[in-house]
């Protein structure tokens, strides 16, 4: 076993990952970060490893996962825009279920301490009753193949906990925001600095979101502390906010006026589903809320930065990329 100063980042050049990585390097510890394509400009204290793709049956040394203590795995199959695979569970299966378990046996075979898993909200649902926010004990109910891949991955590596003495730690964040943030928010980032107008401004929903910097913070806290073993956690900004409210935030920071035209939600929510796009209409208009009180209590973690600081980055970021 190595030190416990010593990580393994899988997905290292995502956009979590990479982020992962630069937390750790400068809190001092030795990173091994690994990813499909090339790293460069690393850190002293950070070593590349390339790795196969993990729907493959990438074999994974035992003799550098000997000098690891804790694997962050935040690599996996997300959410694809456009679907092309005939079976999408089967393909998030191989990733997210069988390359994810791949990692954790040689792990737990190798002396690796502890296994800290990326989940996501998605394996509670995707949405709440207005009020009512998930907690790590709601039941289950994912709606999506990506959300089952992650749920089946997450009871995969609790029974290996039990059979090995690995620690495993899941955490299920709500979407993940910050510069250069991929997917929904990046697209919605995107149109908000180029003024486009949106139907969204009398949305008054809530949903829970989480800062890429108060998500990195939590994962850091859970590689050492004891009390995180073999637990799920629900993590977020703790500062719910509507569509519109995000929006108008983000806006507010690029200097513009938030783009936001008055339609009546329900008005909104039929034309989206006559459409087609009624998956759009519970993203956009739906309640989706998290209780993070026992990250709070059991973990004594509290979010280091407000959403109007986080949004904030994000409107820098956009000026400088439009310059």
């Amino acid at each position: 076993m190595g030190s416990e100063k010593s990580v393994l980042v899988t997905g290292a050049n995502g956009f979590i990952g990479s982020a992962v990585v630069r937390c750790l390097a400068s809190e001092g510890y030795e990173v091994l970060a690994a990813a499909r394509r090339g790293l460069s400009g690393l850190p002293a204290n950070v070593r590349p490893l390339r790795v196969a793709d993990l729907a493959g049956e990438h074999e994974w040394d035992e003799t550098v996962l000997s000098q690891i203590d804790v694997v962050v795995h935040t690599a996996g199959r997300a959410h694809v825009l456009h679907e092309t695979a005939a079976d999408p569970l089967a393909e998030f299966r191989k990733v997210n279920v069988e390359g994810t378990l791949r990692l954790a046996r040689a792990a737990a075979a190798s002396g690796v301490r502890r296994f800290v898993f990326l989940s996501t909200v998605g394996v509670n649902g995707a949405q709440t009753p207005p009020g009512r926010p998930f907690t790590e004990q709601s039941p289950p109910s994912p709606q999506t193949p990506y959300a089952i891949s992650k749920l089946e991955a997450e009871r995969a590596l609790l029974a290996l906990a039990e059979q090995s003495g690995m620690e495993v730690v899941i955490i299920r964040p709500p979407l993940v925001y910050g510069p250069a943030a991929p997917g929904n928010f990046g697209r919605l980032a995107k149109a908000v600095a180029k003024g486009i107008p949106m139907p969204l401004g009398m949305v008054r929903n809530k949903r829970s979101f989480v800062a890429l910097a108060n998500l990195v913070d939590f994962i850091s806290l859970t590689l050492l502390h004891p009390a995180a073993a073999n637990q799920i956690f629900l993590v977020s900004d703790d500062a719910d906010l509507s569509t519109a409210e995000l929006i108008a935030i983000l806006a507010r920071k690029l200097g513009r006026r938030p783009p936001l035209v008055p339609v009546p939600q329900p008005l909104l929510v039929a034309a989206l589903r006559l459409v087609g796009k009624g998956d759009l209409a519970v993203r956009l208009c739906a309640h989706l809320q998290v209780d993070i009180s026992k990250a709070k209590t059991v973990l004594g973690w509290r979010p280091p930065v407000s959403p109007d600081e986080a949004l904030g980055e994000v409107a820098r970021w956009l000026l400088e990329a439009n310059k």
